[in-house]
């Protein structure tokens, strides 16, 4: 699920719900190309004879490619422009499903998804950055929030509209990618007629060398938060890859297009959970998935051990849940404790450590199904998240615990009885920091400090009644006063 790792150019003016819509939909439809091969995988299967350490290698293809081309282009739009790269990237993408459509065999469908990780990497992180480049100041935080939602949105869509492909369509191995050529075809012509939003500036050749610059506080909130992130995207890549697979172990009378319908829970899950956590504190939220996963894992285990489908498919439930919640509360956590200058390279190193958990693990269980069988090797996958989960559970309690959640400083100041009333404060020292007076019944006064939303410091001060009266009085004078200007001018 990439996310950002272009930073913001020279903005020009270009504004609009439009814009901004196309490129949270390119998003959701790269998205939903890289999940839509997976109900098609027990097909593949069977036509060609592939094992299920074929499976996964073709998955992991996509992962590691993807991972390449976040390293090389993450911040070439900001030189290049959004346009252009996205415009590249959207061929290239067309290239991959036409690639898929008359792939004959496992090398063709490797090269599709390899050209497919490639086109992806590179055109979410242009998507994405034009979509902070469109922020609108009357909605903060949209931006954000659509680069959250949009991955875990699309790869549900696609797996559905697989699903459903498999069910009704004719020959679904290729009407699944002529659909998603239309809609790609459909996007870079709405591309083309979209204003640009950053200026070109030179050093593109520069910004494609691989590296990462992550600071030392990230790297310690990275470290700290790395269990969660490792087994939600493992467990992710695992019923990504395996998932039909292991659909048809445990229910093998069940219809074909049922095979990607687990993937599909878990990513339908996790959309949600991102949104629903997002004003959640990071570290509480990454603590509520990690703790989601280990029942997950045991659900999976029952799964497996008594072949029911309705274990299996809640195991999917909450691991979406906790794939959310930890993807999107780790996320915050680690870009939060990176300087503004060095947020990209936080990024990068975040997703790197994001895909490698998505494939490699995926790889291991592949060769491990097609030593020991995909039975044997989910269950020892499953175990192998739970303990990573009960690690980044405890790690996790441990930080909380050394950094208690914040509760209001309240200071008691002699006051009249007045009922509750805010009352004004001095002018802020900062933009951010503010000051808010409660007077209450009990004729106790308590002041709130706030720096952006958390406590900043608080001092013991005390209020005679009468000054407190005056204060009250003047504040309602000013306030009446701006209001008879506001409504007196033209």
């Amino acid at each position: 699920m990439p996310c950002v790792l272009a930073g913001l150019g020279p903005r020009t003016s270009p504004s609009g719900r439009l814009p901004f819509a196309l490129h949270a939909s390119i998003l959701i439809a790269l998205l939903a190309a890289s999940s839509a091969p997976t109900p098609l995988y027990p097909r593949y299967q069977a036509q060609w004879r592939l094992s299920a350490l074929d499976i996964t290698v073709v998955f992991s293809a996509y992962a590691l490619a993807l991972l390449i081309a976040l390293l090389t282009t993450g911040t070439l739009s900001d030189h290049l422009g959004r346009r252009p790269v996205l415009l590249g990237a959207l061929a290239v993408q067309i290239a991959s499903m036409a690639l898929f459509a008359t792939a004959g065999g496992l090398t063709a469908l490797i090269a599709a998804r390899v050209l497919q990780g490639i086109a992806t990497g590179a055109a979410t992180s242009a998507a994405g950055a034009a979509l902070l480049d469109l922020d609108d100041p009357a909605r903060p935080g949209r931006p954000a929030l659509a680069n959250s939602i949009a991955p875990a949105t699309g790869m549900a869509v696609g797996v559905l509209s697989a699903a459903l492909m498999v069910r009704f369509a004719p020959v679904p191995t290729l009407t699944v990618y002529a659909a998603l050529i239309i809609v790609f075809a459909a996007q870079a012509i709405a591309l083309v007629l979209t204003p640009e939003t950053v200026r070109r500036r030179p050093g593109a050749l520069r910004a494609m060398r691989p590296h990462l610059a992550l600071p030392s506080a990230a790297a310690r909130t990275l470290l700290l938060n790395g269990a969660g992130i490792v087994a939600v995207w493992a467990f992710g890549g695992f019923y990504s890859s395996l998932g039909p697979g292991l659909t048809r172990l445990v229910s093998p009378g069940g219809p074909e297009y049922a095979d990607g319908m687990v993937f599909f829970t878990l990513t339908a899950v996790a959309a949600p959970t991102v949104y629903f956590t997002r004003r959640m504190r990071a570290e509480v939220s990454a603590l509520l998935g990690s703790s989601a996963m280990i029942p997950a894992a045991v659900l999976t285990l029952g799964a497996v051990h008594f072949s029911g489908p309705v274990l299996l498919f809640a195991g999917a439930a909450l691991a979406g849940f906790g794939f959310g919640a930890v993807s999107q509360g780790t996320l915050r956590a680690v870009v939060a404790s990176a300087p503004v200058r060095q947020k990209g390279g936080t990024l990068a190193s975040y997703y790197v450590l994001s895909y490698l958990a998505m494939s490699l693990p995926a790889i291991g269980a592949g060769a491990l199904a097609a030593d020991i069988g995909l039975r044997a090797a989910a269950v020892a996958y499953a175990g192998c998240t739970a303990i990573l989960a009960t690690v980044a559970v405890a790690t996790l309690t441990a930080q909380l615990r050394r950094t208690p959640s914040w509760k209001p400083t309240l200071v008691r100041q002699r006051a009249t009885a007045h009922p509750l009333q805010i009352s004004p404060s001095p002018q802020p020292s900062t933009a951010k920091e503010r000051r808010v007076h409660l007077i209450a019944n009990d004729q106790v006064r308590y002041s709130l400090f706030l720096d952006g939303g958390r406590p900043h410091r608080a001092t013991h001060r005390r209020s005679d009644p009468a000054a407190s009266d005056r204060s009250v009085a003047a504040a309602r004078g000013d306030h009446r006063a701006r209001q008879s200007d506001t409504l007196a001018e033209p």
